[in-house]
């Protein structure tokens, strides 16, 4: 004669992951190099991270970089 009782379930933790984002465009005269150079300006010192190149025919870009938003805990 055995009862059945609900166990518990382990419950996990999740972390939600917010970002803000940044859309640049670049037009069709950009060369790599140029353009290169200004992603990783805004990864050294913005530290943002390529999320989405499009290169269109025409030769123009468009790029979406995104961070991290860091949200402040509180200990007490």
């Amino acid at each position: 004669m055995s009862t059945d009782v609900p166990q518990p379930t382990p419950r996990r933790l999740t972390a939600v992951l917010t970002y803000s984002y940044l859309v640049l465009h670049l037009p069709r005269g950009t060369s790599r190099d140029v353009a290169r150079q200004i992603l990783t300006e805004h990864a050294e010192y913005g530290g943002w991270e390529l999320d989405r190149l499009r290169l269109y025919p025409d030769g123009r870009r468009d790029v979406r970089l995104r961070r991290k938003i860091i949200r402040a805990v509180k200990t007490m």
